[in-house]
This record gives C-alpha cells, structure tokens and sequence, in this order.
C-alpha cells in the first residue's frame, strides 16, 4: 500500500511538472488569421494586414509560447499595391508552408488583384515577386505531395482545390468543389493536413465575431468526399461554457505538430473590454490539441478558450527563447508600419540622448490627404498591443507650417474612426487640440493655445484598457522631459474606438500622423523623441 501510494505521490508530481501555464494572447493586438509552419526546432506565423505596410508580419519561435517579429513578407510596393484601400481590404489570411527548401506564403490582396504568392529561402527576406493565381476566393492555402501543389480557397462560399504549377501560379485542373462546411455562414480559411491516411479540412465558419467557429472533416482521397466530424465545431467560445470569458470571436486557425510530437492550433480571437466591445483587434492565440491515432482532434480537451492556459508545454532540443524586454528607447522596427503606400517613409536620424536615454529623430512629411481621407496619409505607427500602454513624443513642426497644418499622435482604428491629439498652426501661434473623429462625426473634445515655444511641447497618450487619457507637458528645457507632472487634456472610453463602434475588423495602430493644406512638399513635422511602452 505505501509503494502504490508512493507510486501514486510520484505520478501526481511528474504530471504537475509537465503542466505549465501560458498566456493568451501569444501574439497581443492586431495579428489576425495567423498561419504557422514548423522547420526543424523553429516556428513561424504569419498574420494578415489589410491596409497597413509593409504587410504580412512574420514572427519566429522556438518555444510556441515567446514570439519576436523578424520582419514583414511584402515589404515593397510591387509586392503590395494598397490604393484606396480600408480595413476592409488589402491583405486577408494568408498561409505559410515549408517545402524542399522553399517558403511559400500565400494570400489575398482585396480590392487589388486578388490571389497570389510569393516564396523565399529565408524567412527573414528578401521575399520574391508576386506569382499570381487564377483560382480566386479568399483565405488561400497550399498543400504539397508526390511533387504536386495544390491550391485551396472559397470562391462562391464552397472550398474548392486545384492543383497548381508553383514556380509559374497556372492552373493545372479544374477547381473542384470540397465542402462547404456545416452550415455556418463564411466558410473559409482552408488548410489540408493529412495524417493516418485522412485528409482532414479545417475551415472556419460563422463570420470573423462572434459566432466564429472551427470545423473539420476528413477523407481517404484529397478530392472527397469529406465526412464531416459528428462533434463539429472543434474550437468556438460561442457556447454554453465559453460565453462568459473574455475571449469571443474564436476562429480561422491552423494546426501544427511540434518537435515532441505533441499537436497544437493557433487560431485568431479578440478579448471583450468595458462590456461587449473589442478594439485591440483580432489575435492570435494559441491551444492544445489531442489527436489519437485515426480518430478526431479535439481542441484544448473539449474546453472554451481563456486567458491563462494550462498544457503540457512542448519540449525542444533548441535553446529557449527569451521574451524580448518592453523597449525604452525607439527602434522603428518591423512593428512599425504605414497606412497604404506611403507618398516619402519617414526619414530617422540619430538624436541626443535626454535624461540618459537614446533617442531618434523621426521626419514625417505632411500630405494633403487627412487620415479620413484615406489617399496615402502622412502616418507612422504600430500597433496596440496591450490594453495598458503610452506613447509620448516631442513634436516640432517646421518652419513651413502654414494655418490649419497639423501633427501629432493618433489613436487609429479606421479612416472614419481615430482620435488625434495634435499641434496647430493658427493665424496669430500654435495650439494644442484633442479630436474625435467616428462615422462623419469630426468634433474637437478640447483646444488649448501655447504660450510656449510649441517645438518643446510633450504629448502623450496612455490607456488603462477603459479610457485614453491625453495628456501634454509644455517646458522651455526638454531635459525635464522624463518627469510626472503631465496636464490632462481630456480623456475618451476605448470603446470609441472597437470594432462595435467604429466599424473595420482590424485593430488600433497608435502612431504620428501630419497633415497640411500647402500644395509644396515641404512641410514635415520633426519628433525628436518617441517611446512606446507597456506595462
């Protein structure tokens, strides 16, 4: 009796060692519709972008829990057109895969040209051309066996396969109709994975909010039929038991297996704040699965999605990657993006170092097109990525400034929804003004002349997860920069800005934007300091 007990006390232990926790979001904010792929030890995702460039970040792993941007897949014009685009075009789910040496990400640009791909032998870059595709449809995916490629999407609602020349993009057979789910609405984000000889069909269905779901079906002949799984769907929070947590929306994944052998999806969802609102966007998340031997996989052991996770965490041979630290200091990495096309990049150059921290000087030419304008506006940002987090900066409008140019930083979640906090040039100085612009409405929240000299004046915007506070410092000696005694200009709930409510389906980007009514060139905004930090 005491070895069986023993027995028992030592079982107990091994299962709670292997038992970790993690947190979801792996990857916070604005990442929807990730794509994974595994080579070797490392892991990598892919996220669409819709309007924002460079598109399709790119993130590597070794562990499936710590993830660090490597850089973005379309990272030239040529690669990515984005006129007229809105969250609600540009760059939908792309997929990634790995074969014979070759990456392959493959995806849709909405509203300029539709399906292609692109394929490097580093997933750092430089990533080729476009190879464009004649099966339309979105959410397209690929799938390689016995030297042939086959090319998923969804056109007319139904997933359809063709097989595909992938050096070239023609099409070698006629699209076939697979499945067109279980009857949910938007059947889409196909991926074909094969195992104890089944073609199993994972798609999302329901629409990308709330009643996203996950469902499979499988068959002997990648051409099916495809039987659907008796326990459809395999992953949604739209149930008895997951309509309480804060995550809702869960949908659009993709599996993986790791280097222990051990199954995982990664999937996109998007967390409720202050109520039935969202505006980080959709992100990604990540869970375990269990698939026995010829039978179905099972998500997370049947269970809704949360915030803390506990799993068996997959063991790697690789060393462990470490969590990159919150920045003190900009480095204007991959995570920083444009809207569209931009007319001229920011111009950066090394500044002075204040109060002992590093600092940059960012240029940011003004353009006639305001943000609601939507024509290649003069913005710089990155996304949101915590519900706590601030970012200040100096801003030093050049001597060019003219009546009503103006710049400053932008809460941005759409063309017709962002709130700016900015400098103004007037007829007789310079103010400092907080605005609100949602769905036609444009008013000013508050207005403030400057005495001071504007190009020492500090501004910052900061959020606890249910309001944005805006807050300024105007001084005469930019070394007190670093300091707590900020003035509120005023404050506005963050769900101004969720997608319930400002409309789109990505997420807030925070960013600087300039803006003139001059018809030359020469107006530019200087930020001789921004950071970016969360808590």
């Amino acid at each position: 009796m005491k070895r069986l007990i023993s027995l028992c006390i030592l079982l107990t232990t091994v299962a709670a060692m292997q038992a970790q926790t993690f947190r979801n979001p792996i990857i916070p904010g604005f990442h929807p519709d990730p794509s994974i792929c595994r080579v070797g030890d490392d892991y990598y995702i892919v996220n669409s972008s819709f309007q924002y460039f460079p598109g399709v970040p790119i993130y590597h792993s070794r562990d499936l829990i710590n993830w660090q941007q490597i850089g973005n897949v379309l990272d030239r014009e040529s690669q990515l057109p984005l006129s007229g685009t809105t969250s609600w075009l540009g760059i939908y789910a792309p997929t990634l895969r790995y074969h014979d040496g070759l990456f392959y990400m493959i995806t849709t640009n909405v509203g300029n040209g539709g399906n292609f791909m692109v394929t490097a032998r580093d997933p750092h870059g430089p990533w080729s051309e476009p190879i464009w595709l004649e099966q339309q449809g979105i959410d397209p995916s690929l799938w390689f066996e016995d030297g042939r490629c086959y090319m998923m999407s969804n056109p007319d609602n139904t997933i359809m396969l063709c097989e595909i020349d992938p050096q070239t993009g023609r099409q070698l057979t006629p699209s076939r109709p697979l499945w067109q789910g279980t009857g949910g609405r938007y059947p889409e984000g196909p991926h074909i994975y094969k195992k104890d000889g089944f073609y199993y069909l994972l798609i999302s269905e329901g629409g990308t909010e709330l009643a996203h779901k996950l469902t499979i079906a499988r068959s002997r002949n990648i051409y099916g039929p495809y039987e659907a799984n008796p326990q459809n769907p395999i992953l949604t929070n739209c149930s008895m038991k997951g309509q309480g947590m804060q995550i809702q929306g869960t949908g659009h994944g993709d599996f993986v297996q790791a280097t222990d052998g051990s199954w995982w999806i990664v999937f996109l969802a998007y967390r409720n704040f202050g109520g039935s609102y969202h505006h980080l966007g959709r992100e990604t998340y990540l869970a375990p699965v269990s698939w026995p031997e010829g039978q179905w996989p099972v998500v997370n052991g049947g269970e809704p999605i949360d915030t803390l996770m506990t799993a068996a965490l997959p063991t790697s041979t690789a060393s462990t990657q470490a969590q990159p630290a919150a920045p003190t200091a900009p480095t204007f990495g991959p995570e920083w993006v444009y809207i569209q096309n931009p007319k001229r990049r920011v111009e950066i150059t090394e500044g002075k170092a204040w109060c002992g921290v590093p600092t940059a000087n960012v240029r940011l030419y003004a353009t006639r097109s305001t943000l609601t304008d939507n024509d290649r506006p003069a913005f710089f940002g990155r996304r949101q990525e915590s519900e706590c987090f601030t970012m200040e900066a100096v801003v030093r409008p050049s001597p060019d400034i003219i009546p009503a140019d103006e710049a400053g930083l932008s809460v941005y979640q759409i063309n017709d929804g962002h709130i700016d906090f900015f400098i103004r040039k007037d007829a007789d100085g310079h103010s400092l003004a907080l605005r609100c612009k949602l769905k036609g409405i444009d008013y000013v929240v508050a207005e403030k002349k400057l005495t001071d000299d504007p190009s020492l004046t500090t501004i910052r915007v900061r959020s606890d997860g249910t309001y944005y506070y805006f807050e300024y410092q105007p001084q005469t000696d930019l070394t007190a920069i670093i300091n707590d005694k900020w003035m509120l200009m005023g404050r506005l709930e963050c769900s101004l800005m969720s997608t319930e409510v400002a409309g789109g389906f990505t997420g807030v980007v925070v960013g600087l934007y300039a803006q003139t009514a001059s018809e030359s060139d020469r107006s530019y905004a200087d930020f001789p300091y921004v950071i970016y930090s969360e808590e």
